[in-house]
């Protein structure tokens, strides 16, 4: 819960994302277009991406029978058989709308039939309302808002206001989901204002993480916050030093290193709650049908701390990103009328450290990387409000079980920052409790025109922080190869993924005398940018 804390501002994407925080390129686009003659009118530019991804994924229970819950620990077909397939597809575009003159410009981004799966809804877009018990991939929802905010250059700085994306560092807690093969994305409502001091830029942000329920005004056109108190918002502060990636490969070029590096500190507070707002209910309640009765004192307050650095050299990268959170609920309840009399706490830490050395048209790396751990049963990488608590041998379930147990230790990598395609991407859903070592190597097997064609190949070998997280109580998490044949040209790319997990001793299951075995996933992607 604590992973939304660490902000970052928005900048257009319009092609692989580049790591620095976005703090630092706030008001970039306006600043690049100052020392040119100012727009006379209002200019619209346009770029996108649009991409098509079909895969089987095979046996990703692990034949090792049921939890104590009685689950399978990855969702199984229907009639049996241990393959389930789909695709699915999504056009993403980015628009800036740049006033005249030079120092104001709007900035939107659409998704177009966002990872809905081929077959799901063929009538996507011609008007009819959506299913109430659409399942997801199904809804007929056409088109996405998911940015929409202004920049206005000032003699001082840079203002920012509006929906906009967040992304700091290499992504592994506020990730702006700008990756091809990324899914969601992180998105707030704030205003923001950097200014270049120093050689540095140093920003500060207000983020209003949360509010409601609501209730409509008379005339139903604009809806009104029930309860001011119960509004969760942040502060942040940012001080960086990055480049641009053109600047990079300039110094490159001249034989120079580029060291970067940006620190963040960010707080977040909410007095008080409204549970039966989110909370699922037998009976849905119309808007705006609450009473005193269903606030409740919250008093929740969380600090984050993070660091990202990078250094570059004409022939290696060495990036890295460090996240540390705490936060403190003094009343952790959510059912009205019932109070525990003990608070909950977080304590996390997230680290995760890429490097890459060029060999010619070849390069090799290592990564790692580790999420703090939370000794109760199952990884709580997903837990749902209200939910049982865990038993041992679960794969899931909420990290606290008050009034015993009232921590909650283990960070979450946000799911966007990818290190694998089946153990943390699908079986477990995202790194925690968790340490990996990813060593990869990418080889150009040909270059013809303006067309190249790749090898890449990773092995990610993982081990669970705390072993009684695990299905068995076994550390040992696996090893996962994850191959990949690409082919790249102008404004398009087409790749065929494969993985195989061959899974640890953490997921056998002794109850049943069953021991784990591979799982595998077949991946074809297709991608077009405009």
């Amino acid at each position: 819960m604590l992973l939304g804390f660490a902000l970052g501002l928005p900048s257009i994407a319009h092609a692989e994302p580049d790591s620095v925080p976005d703090l630092a390129e706030i008001g970039s686009d306006l600043a690049a277009r100052a020392f040119v003659a100012p727009r006379t009118r209002t200019e619209v530019e346009v770029h996108g991406s649009f991409r098509i991804r079909q895969e089987a994924l095979v046996n990703l229970d692990l034949d090792r029978g049921l939890d104590p819950s009685g689950q399978p620990l990855f969702t199984v077909p229907l009639g049996g058989g241990q393959t389930l397939d789909g695709g699915d597809l999504r056009l993403r575009t980015d628009i800036a709308l740049r006033a005249p003159g030079a120092g104001v410009a709007v900035y939107t981004r659409l998704d177009v039939l966002d990872n809905v799966m081929w077959g799901g809804s063929p009538e996507a877009g011609t008007g009819r309302a959506p299913t109430p018990a659409a399942s997801p991939g199904q809804e007929p929802g056409s088109i996405s808002v998911e940015r929409v905010w202004g920049e206005v250059l000032t003699p001082v700085g840079v203002l920012a206001a509006g929906r906009m994306g967040a992304h700091w560092g290499l992504g592994i807690a506020a990730n702006g989901g700008d990756c091809d093969d990324c899914d969601g994305g992180d998105a707030a409502d704030r205003i923001a204002f950097a200014s270049p001091i120093g050689g540095h830029v140093v920003a500060l942000a207000w983020d209003m993480a949360s509010s409601g329920p609501f209730t409509p005004r008379k005339d139903e056109r604009r809806p009104l916050d029930l309860e001011p108190t119960d509004d969760a918002s942040t502060w942040t502060a940012a001080v960086m030093r990055a480049r641009s990636p053109s600047a990079r490969n300039r110094r490159a070029a001249a034989g120079l290193a580029t060291a970067e590096y940006a620190v963040f500190a960010s707080h977040r507070r909410q007095e008080n709650d409204v549970p039966a707002h989110y909370l699922p209910v037998a009976t849905p309640r119309p808007p705006g049908a609450f009473d005193a009765t269903d606030l409740m004192a919250r008093g929740f307050s969380a600090t984050t701390g993070g660091l990202w650095f990078r250094l570059s050299t004409p022939r290696a990268r060495v990036e890295l990103e460090a996240v540390y959170a705490r936060a403190r609920v003094d009343q952790p309840s959510l059912v009205p009328g019932v109070l525990l009399d003990q608070p909950a706490t977080s304590d996390q830490f997230g680290l995760a450290v890429e490097t890459s050395v060029s060999l010619g048209a070849h390069a090799l790396g290592v990564d790692a990387g580790v999420a703090s751990g939370d000794d109760a049963p199952g990884f709580g990488a997903f837990p749902r409000p209200g939910a049982a608590a865990p038993q041992p041998g679960d794969l899931d379930g909420p990290q606290a079980d008050p009034p015993g147990d009232t921590t909650v230790d283990n960070f979450r990598f946000h799911p966007d920052y990818r290190i694998d395609r089946i153990l943390f991407a699908e079986i477990i859903g995202t790194v925690t409790d968790a340490i990996y070592l990813r060593p990869h190597v990418r080889l150009s097997l040909s270059e013809t025109g303006p067309g190249r064609l790749s090898l890449t190949a990773a092995a990610i070998l993982s081990w669970a922080v705390q072993a009684t997280s695990t299905p068995s109580g076994a550390r040992a998490l696996g090893v996962e190869l994850d191959p990949s044949l690409a082919y790249e040209a102008d404004g398009f790319r087409v790749a065929l993924d494969y993985a195989v997990l061959l899974p640890g001793a953490a997921f056998d299951n002794p109850a049943s005398s069953l021991d784990a075995t591979a799982a595998h996933l077949v991946r074809l992607r297709l991608g077009m940018v405009f």
